[in-house]
């Protein structure tokens, strides 16, 4: 392990909270801070459900190493505590995450550049269902805008289905959007620093949707590395989710979720600025397969946090 990974004083790894995420938090927390202990960083653990913002000053950390998901970790919450208290920490700044958790607000932005993301739309209780399946047509995905780890989403087929989806979907976020469904491949790259690591291809046994179940729960779920792109077409992945990523001021690391349809023409879905670290995650995989074992990966995503605020 580097030097300066032993000299990063005392870290602590903040995870759990009280998200709708706060079990997939607890995993991707936990195993960080056992890696980061093997690699010799003095490091600890804390649940910010247990002891708040009061309970993290007290321990008087050199720096922070963010596995909180959702909201109040993920969204530029906590990110703007550290800046006032002046403590270091991975990831992107309070912006980038604020936006990267808006579903809807980083489409506006991905649109606003050119880069090809899904037609949307905003739901209410009172929409014009059928107006919305004539605008965007069949199958769509209903998703609540502020949520992670597929909670509360639904592909639908029907005028009908899309109702039931946004009462659904409402259960865990006020806003809710219908985007149009890409039917095809499905692929996640992973950003760390300035590397792009090897794009996954994921499969769901079935043709089914990679939902919570998929994601964290099942073993049948199928992780292709390499992808199967020729390299030039995963050369051209790769460049899209770095731009995607910068678009919204990503920084430190990340991974961007995409569809390929079948003209082999990629959509951008969303940007996780604090991805899961579980023993099912995407990111682990990937450095994985570059080289970059689990420890030097927690270590370099540290080593890449931002600086103390000025």
């Amino acid at each position: 392990m580097s030097t300066a990974s032993l000299a990063l004083g005392r870290v602590v790894v903040v995870y759990g909270g009280e998200s709708a995420e706060r079990d997939v938090s607890l995993k991707s927390g936990k195993a960080v801070l056992s890696a980061l202990q093997r690699a010799g960083v003095e490091a600890i653990g804390f649940d910010p459900a247990e002891g708040g913002l009061a309970g993290l000053e007290a321990l008087v950390p050199d720096c922070v190493f963010i596995a909180l998901h959702g909201r109040g970790g993920e969204d530029g919450t906590l990110q703007g505590a550290l800046e006032l208290l002046g403590i270091p920490y991975t990831g992107s700044g309070v912006l980038a995450s604020a936006l990267g958790m808006d579903k809807q607000r980083t489409k506006l932005v991905w649109q606003a550049l050119g880069l090809p993301t899904p037609e949307a739309e905003m739901l209410g209780q009172d929409a014009d269902w059928t107006a919305v399946v004539e605008r965007l047509g069949l199958p769509l995905i209903v998703k609540p805008v502020h949520e992670g780890s597929t909670l509360g989403i639904s592909i639908v087929d029907s005028r009908d289905a899309l109702e039931r989806a946004y009462r659904e979907a409402a259960r865990f976020d006020a806003r809710v959007m219908a985007e149009r469904f890409v039917v095809g491949e499905e692929y996640t790259v992973s950003l760390l620093g300035d590397e792009v690591l090897p794009a996954i291809r994921v499969e769901v046994p079935g043709g089914g949707f990679y939902d919570y179940e998929a994601k964290y729960l099942s073993n049948a779920t199928r992780y292709h590395l390499p992808c199967g792109l020729s390299a030039e077409q995963e050369a051209e992945l790769g460049a899209l989710c770095r731009e995607a990523f910068a678009a919204i001021g990503g920084e430190g690391w990340g991974r961007v979720d995409v569809m390929r349809d079948a003209d082999g023409r990629f959509w951008l879905i969303e940007v996780n600025t604090t991805p899961g670290m579980t023993d099912h995650s995407l990111v682990p995989q990937a450095a994985a397969h570059a080289g970059i074992d689990f420890e030097h990966l927690v270590v370099r995503i540290l080593e890449a946090m931002r600086p103390e605020p000025t």
